[in-house]
């Protein structure tokens, strides 16, 4: 079903990052049985994070949706680099979180920069739950982090 991922993504206009490597005791993603965890992403290019802050003070909402949308692109990459693109059947679960501003309650919007994109890759394979959760902080000051676990063809 998936098999057209790259394609979808060519046609989108957009390439797979490399993926950045951990800045921790982590790796970047883990397959168990038929699922892949990736481990949460910010936006990060070249492993430097391309923009700091909370959300509705010093990053505006559509920036931070973009933002959102760069996590995804690694978080696809994490996936393809433990066990190929083509091998995802499902898009599962995908969590959000948003640095933000008191007051910030756009929290679903910037997230839905990540779960649109899973949706133009994958079509309805990329229809997922979700939670969109604001929070204070994030590791090196990032606006969003997104994480998600998909689930794979094969044993």
């Amino acid at each position: 079903m998936s098999a057209d991922a790259r394609d979808r993504l060519a046609g989108l206009g957009v390439d797979l990052p490399g993926v950045s490597p951990p800045k921790g005791a982590y790796v970047p993603a883990v397959r168990s049985g038929r699922l892949v965890f990736v481990a949460g992403q910010i936006p990060l290019v070249d492993g430097e994070l391309v923009a700091v802050g909370r959300v509705g003070a010093e990053v505006s909402p559509d920036r931070a949706r973009e933002l959102s949308r760069m996590c995804g692109l690694a978080a696809l990459a994490a996936v393809d680099s433990v066990v190929g693109l083509e091998a995802v059947v499902q898009v599962v679960k995908v969590v959000g979180y948003v640095s933000s501003a008191e007051g910030f309650t756009g929290q679903a919007q910037v997230v839905d920069g990540a779960s649109e994109l899973f949706l133009a890759v994958f079509g309805e394979a990329g229809r997922h739950a979700r939670s969109a959760v604001g929070v204070g902080i994030l590791p090196l000051n990032s606006p969003v982090e997104i994480e998600i676990v998909v689930e794979v063809a094969g044993p």
